[in-house]
């Protein structure tokens, strides 16, 4: 029957509404279990009773100990709070960072000093930011990019992973075949290569060409009797695999210096060089057998008064193995064919 208009409805008093049960919140496994147990006991004799709370207190405490492992090794995969998950991750990536920037520091470093600061070299805009810090002429300095071209004009290529990214095989294959240093390792190395004039194949016949003519010059001062060498230094001789420059420069020095030229040794190759890539470095006696009187400021104002491409990039008297030497260096990428003009 429906009330009509005016009536009154005998309404029961209402006792305290309880609250619904939040979605997001899930009540404990423990909680669960004893609500359960309890029921069912409320149901049972008192035998069953007692067995039944023994039975809810073991699950309670293996309910516990779950909810702990739970809570120690959490199921989603998400690190409990307080823990370092990616802990691992950040080091790794904070070492590769560390990793690159000093392999792009010992690289700037190698270049500003023995790369010829007349030279053109062909860089990414990071390390030639960092060649400029070292002391290498910004205006010697060719920014490679997406759309920046080939290395085309340049004598030297550092190839970091940002250029190889950039040129791929290319850049090996055509571009810059002959490493003459290399710094770092993996995705952090960087290579300084020499620019193949006319592409790699005509680069490296005219490499193959230089040290045959390197190899008949230096057997040939192996046989002037105003030099001689230290027998490591005699096998590179022999091999050709001295710079060209120092080469005229020895057998000027025997035909023209002060006295006779004793050659300590060869070196300076650069770090992971490739096969064939000449020795700029020669370290003489400032003081030969049969010198006369005055022999090391005459050889030392005969070197510095020599002209392009024969004056070294630096002249030094330095101490080895407890004797007086003199130091010569000359710049990289070592000149091809001065041999055969």
């Amino acid at each position: 029957m429906v009330p009509g208009r005016g009536s009154q409805v005998d309404r029961r008093a209402a006792g305290a509404v309880a609250p619904r049960p939040d979605p997001g919140v899930v009540p404990s496994w423990p909680k669960v279990v004893g609500t359960t147990v309890q029921l069912w006991l409320t149901r049972r004799p008192l035998s069953h009773r007692v067995l039944g709370a023994l039975i809810a207190l073991l699950v309670v405490f293996a309910a516990g100990g779950l909810t702990v492992g739970l809570i120690r090794h959490p199921a989603t995969g998400r690190p409990a709070p307080g823990s370092n998950g990616g802990g691992a991750s950040d080091t790794s990536g904070l070492a590769s960072v560390q990793a690159a920037a000093a392999a792009r520091q010992s690289a700037a470093a190698w270049v500003s000093a023995e790369v010829s600061h007349s030279a053109v070299v062909s860089c990414d805009p990071a390390m030639c930011a960092a060649l400029e810090a070292g002391g290498f002429p910004a205006g010697d300095l060719m920014t490679l990019g997406p759309g920046a071209g080939d290395p085309l004009g340049s004598a030297v290529v550092v190839s970091t992973a940002a250029v190889r990214s950039l040129f791929g095989t290319r850049l090996t294959s055509v571009y810059a075949p002959t490493l003459i240093a290399s710094f770092g390792s993996g995705t952090a190395q960087i290579d300084v290569r020499v620019y193949a004039v006319g592409g790699a194949p005509t680069y490296l016949a005219a490499l193959r060409a230089d040290q045959i003519s390197r190899q008949s010059t230096g057997r040939s001062l192996l046989r002037n009797r105003r030099v001689s060498a230290s027998v490591a230094a005699q096998r590179q001789l022999a091999a050709g695999q001295v710079d060209s420059r120092l080469l005229v420069l020895i057998a000027t020095l025997a035909s023209e210096g002060p006295g006779p030229v004793q050659v300590v040794a060869f070196g300076d190759s650069g770090p992971g060089a490739s096969a064939g890539v000449p020795l700029r470095e020669a370290e003489i006696a400032a003081s030969p057998p049969g010198a006369r009187s005055g022999y090391l400021p005459s050889l030392l104002a005969f070197l510095n008064a020599q002209r392009t491409p024969y004056l070294p990039s630096s002249v030094k008297t330095t101490f080895l193995g407890g004797h007086e030497v003199v130091r010569i260096v000359f710049d990289a990428p070592s000149p091809l064919g001065l041999l055969s003009r």
